[in-house]
């Protein structure tokens, strides 16, 4: 039974990035690699954080942009050019709000306490508990 309960993600890509990935309904890791996307499951939540506005150039954000929930159980590839062929998958977003990530560090577990808790982030994705996702989404909701 441990497929079938539902997990939580945090994937890191900058603001920009996300915005594309929320107004097309999908989500893209990792530079564009399979593997974080498939450990994903249909049901399952993923929230960005997104450290930057921009990936080149972009200015320091730190903050939580965007929620959604896995639609299905669909990875597919999605030719951005000739030479980048990007893994996707179908993710449901939620109307919410950008929350600073330094207004939460004390009540999330991955970085209560911990100085250097942007290591973390530098996975590009990865598991979080329920109390973790409970804290960062009720953060984002709209008011």
């Amino acid at each position: 039974m441990e497929n079938n309960h539902v997990r939580y993600w945090i994937g890191v890509v900058s603001k920009s990035h996300v915005m594309r990935g929320v107004e097309g309904g999908f989500a893209q890791l990792c530079h564009g690699k399979a593997a974080p996307l498939k450990r994903m499951r249909q049901g399952d939540w993923l929230i960005y954080y997104s450290p930057k506005t921009d990936l080149n150039g972009g200015e320091p954000l730190q903050a939580f942009t965007a929620i959604g929930q896995v639609r299905d159980d669909e990875v597919y590839e999605y030719p951005m050019s000739e030479s980048f062929i990007p893994y996707r998958r179908n993710i449901d977003y939620y109307e919410c709000t950008e929350a600073p990530a330094h207004s939460l560090l004390d009540r999330i577990s991955f970085t209560k306490g911990n100085r250097n808790w942007g290591y973390r982030f530098r996975m590009g994705h990865f598991e979080i508990d329920q109390m973790d996702f409970t804290v960062i989404s009720e953060a984002m909701r709209k008011p």
